[in-house]
């Protein structure tokens, strides 16, 4: 058997079977048994069957529905005409289904366990201006009288050669289907293996979703938190509902503002700074409010507890700001031009960022741009070169002094630097703040709270602490605070 072996130090920590082996395998299962079907990058996936031998006793159909016009047929037009989509994977996925049960009799094969491969993608274009990207899926039993599982991830093409990519994929899809039905009892453990034989210098995941009977237990944000976590994606996002999004999909061509916090727990001064900066920045030039998107991002340092995710407090930070209506964004960026980087990959229209004093003196830290060949200047370039605008929220000091852009301290060598944003309108203070808002700190918010102090809920936005009472959020015990007053 065809292996590669991983170690540590001289210890074998880990043994992971080849391509080959895995698909030898699927095809030796005389349960297993489906369909394959690839548009866009040839039969990229089905061929390693193929070619391992035993397939006749587990594909059923693979077909490549190349010609657009010939997909329309099969699967329908899609309402935006577009090829590339879930909504077209998963037609094909049930479609697909829908055949092998007609055309198959359960009398004849009562212990076949079915499935539906497909993916959809688009390589790298002719001018390499676009890499490509996909949507790979499979929809399956593992057991005859159940109802079907299914795992449906996002890609994107790192690699620049359509080749290369169409190789990718296939390795992908091996490692999709023998997860599938090897690994579903660890759905962590099947995220990661979906890497086997590959490097995330080819191939990046962003959205991951699981279904099913096998996965009743699976909450798909944490699966999209791991996605960050093992540098299989730099970010993932949620809607208001609380559920998964493709990034790409709701940053097409949008006017962002972006709020960052560890937002533990959000408080009136997170929502006022939201209120404020979003007014201003739907009254700045060439800003449409009807195609503008505000989002709550969350950075994953901010989500280590003592070296480690803390997954519990992602989820509570995650589902308060949800409840407030609010789109939330995990990622794994430091520096805030990375963020905007990021959004630059989806959209050319108006970006701003609100944030407090603080922030805006960490950004004009040195330290934070030492692996950059040019420094500080070379990020601030990345940051601003888009017209992007600073909302700054100001704060009161240890010793009562409002500060806002006009009296921040920066590092006597950024002073130059700082007075050049400010004078040319980069920077622009976030008035008439609320003086009892400044006077919140989401540190003092959190001890308070973990240790029964009374007073905090008048500091949350409204519904905020009732959620927190009901679930027991961020160390909240109620016994603990009834026995201080009784005290």
């Amino acid at each position: 058997m065809e292996t590669e072996i991983i170690l540590k130090g001289d210890r074998v920590i880990e043994q992971i079977p080849s391509i080959k082996d895995k698909a030898l395998r699927i095809n030796l299962n005389e349960n297993i048994y489906g369909t394959f079907a690839e548009i866009g990058a040839g039969q990229e996936t089905v061929r390693h069957f193929f070619r391992t031998g035993g397939s006749s006793g587990t594909i059923a159909k693979a077909m490549s529905a190349y010609d657009k016009d010939f997909s329309d047929s099969i699967y329908g037009i899609e309402e935006d005409g577009r090829y590339v989509t879930e909504s077209r994977l998963k037609k094909m996925l049930s479609h697909e289904v829908n055949l092998m049960e007609a055309r198959l009799t359960r009398e004849k094969h009562p212990h076949k366990m079915f499935f539906s491969y497909a993916n959809t993608v688009a390589t790298i274009d002719f001018a390499k201006q676009f890499k490509g990207h996909g949507w790979v899926g499979i929809r399956y039993q593992l057991d005859p009288t159940q109802a079907y599982n299914e795992i449906i991830i996002h890609i994107r093409f790192k690699e620049t050669d359509a080749r290369l990519q169409q190789e990718t994929l296939g390795v992908l899809g091996v490692n999709l289907i023998y997860g599938a039905y090897y690994k579903y009892n660890d759905p962590k453990k099947l995220l990661r293996y979906l890497y086997d034989h590959l490097d995330k210098d080819q191939l990046e995941i962003d959205t991951i979703n699981f279904s099913g009977p096998l996965f009743a237990e699976v909450d798909n944000r944490l699966m999209s938190l791991q996605l960050v976590k093992n540098g299989m994606t730099d970010a993932v996002m949620f809607n208001p509902d609380g559920n998964n999004i493709l990034p790409a999909s709701i940053l097409y061509k949008k006017n962002i503002l972006a709020l960052r916090g560890s937002f533990r727990p959000v408080t009136k001064v997170n929502i006022d700074m939201y209120e404020k900066s979003y007014k201003m920045f739907v009254e700045e030039n060439k800003v449409d409010e009807k195609n503008t998107l505000v989002i709550f991002e969350i950075t994953l340092s901010n989500l280590r507890s003592e070296g480690e995710i803390d997954e519990r407090d992602f989820m509570d930070r995650a589902e308060l700001l949800c409840s407030l209506g609010h789109t939330v964004m995990i990622s794994n960026f430091q520096e805030y031009y990375k963020v905007v980087e990021y959004f630059s990959n989806y959209t050319k229209a108006r970006m701003g960022l609100a944030m407090g004093v603080n922030n805006l003196v960490d950004i004009f830290d040195e330290k934070y741009y030492r692996h950059l060949s040019g420094g500080i200047l070379e990020a601030f370039g990345k940051l601003f070169y888009r017209d992007l605008k600073v909302f700054l929220y100001p704060m009161v000091d240890e010793n009562g002094i409002f500060i806002n852009s006009e009296n921040l301290k920066v590092h006597p060598r950024m002073k130059e630097l700082y007075k050049f944003f400010k004078f040319n309108g980069k920077v622009i203070d976030i008035d008439e703040v609320d003086d009892k808002n400044l006077q919140i700190f989401s540190r003092e918010v959190l001890k308070m709270i973990s240790k029964g102090r009374p007073g905090w809920e008048t500091m949350l936005p409204v519904g905020i602490a009732e959620i927190i009472k009901e679930h027991h959020l961020f160390g909240y015990d109620g016994e603990i605070k009834m026995l201080e007053k009784t005290n």
